[in-house]
């Protein structure tokens, strides 16, 4: 016998629930999904030993909850607050828990590259899952790999899109080849170069130590050309620096590089200051310090659009793919 629909479940109402990592960033995005949205009030504090203690000011019973959180320092002090409250949504009866991580949280440790090395990318796989997440959204995954090691649905977004606007709005392509820093980041390059319809040009560096690049090969012409350097993570800038080098010694008109996710610690501001880089253009998934702020060098992309068109199609139902067809 067919059921009456009463036996159906109600649509689920979507609730955005936002950690301290980034507040600018996740009141962008609650701000694109309109106010229609409930967000749900998210108290986050701290023992004096040290302990986060999270609190959920409202109901989030049959909720289809979405929690923003990013990789920003401290990464460990986020990534606990993150599972605490993703944890504390699945005990409070939350029907879906979706993790918003623009930047994913220790996914340059997704091998084992050398003896005795920590696969940590899974490690974080693991604790979310167990924590309650049904869902995760993420932005650039440092390997695409790090889908697989998890058993619940997972969303990379790209931000080429981002990319590709900006470049065609700021220069012009007659003259642009774009570079990948290494042999891991030729694909992503590629597809910018495709779909820009311009030179690919291929850095090969050789690394001794991590974050230490020992040298540097240029496989492509780059001379007479604005040379645009694509990756997904600029840390310490080192890297950064020796291309842009080795790019204008091969005869480049000019660089600039357009990074996902910057890190920008240590020395990377005073790198990024001395090299010659004409820009630095990042995304914001990660939030820049003050020194970062005040650099002339660098510039900022909002992805906060993408981020949140991704969950509201996830909320929907849509594709998710057709965001980057």
């Amino acid at each position: 016998m067919r059921e009456s629909p009463d036996f159906f479940p109600a649509k689920m109402t979507m609730q955005v629930l936002a950690g301290r990592s980034h507040p600018l960033f996740s009141q962008q995005v609650i701000k694109k999904l309109g106010s229609k949205y409930g967000s749900p009030g998210l108290v986050s504090s701290r023992f004096s030993n040290g302990e986060t203690i999270v609190v959920i000011q409202d109901s989030v019973r049959d909720g289809d909850v979405f929690v923003i959180q990013t990789a920003s320092d401290p990464v460990n002090d986020m990534l606990m607050e993150l599972l605490i409250t993703v944890n504390a949504c699945k005990t409070a009866s939350a029907r879906r828990i979706t993790a918003v991580l623009p930047c994913f949280p220790y996914a340059r440790q997704d091998k084992k590259d050398r003896s005795r090395a920590p696969i940590t990318a899974k490690l974080v796989a693991n604790m979310l899952e167990t924590a309650g997440c049904n869902h995760i959204i993420t932005m650039d995954l440092h390997a695409s790999q790090i889908q697989g090691f998890f058993n619940i649905p997972v969303d990379n977004l790209y931000a080429e899109t981002a990319m590709v606007d900006y470049i065609k709005q700021e220069m012009s392509l007659e003259d642009v080849v774009i570079v990948s820093p290494d042999a891991g980041g030729a694909k992503r390059a590629a597809i910018i170069a495709d779909k820009l319809r311009v030179d690919l040009a291929l850095i090969h560096k050789e690394r001794k130590v991590a974050n230490q690049v020992s040298r540097m090969i240029l496989v492509g012409s780059v001379t007479g050309k604005t040379a645009i350097v694509v990756d997904d993570i600029a840390d310490t800038c080192g890297t950064l620096a020796l291309a842009s080098q080795v790019l204008m010694d091969n005869g480049a008109r000019s660089c600039c590089a357009i990074v996902t996710h910057g890190f920008l610690t240590g020395p990377a501001i005073e790198r990024i200051e001395k090299s010659s880089l004409d820009r630095l253009v990042v995304s914001n998934t990660l939030p820049l310090s003050d020194e970062a702020l005040q650099c002339r060098k660098i510039h900022t992309i909002d992805i906060s659009g993408i981020i949140a068109e991704a969950v509201r199609r996830t909320h929907n139902s849509e594709s998710i793919s057709q965001l980057f067809s």
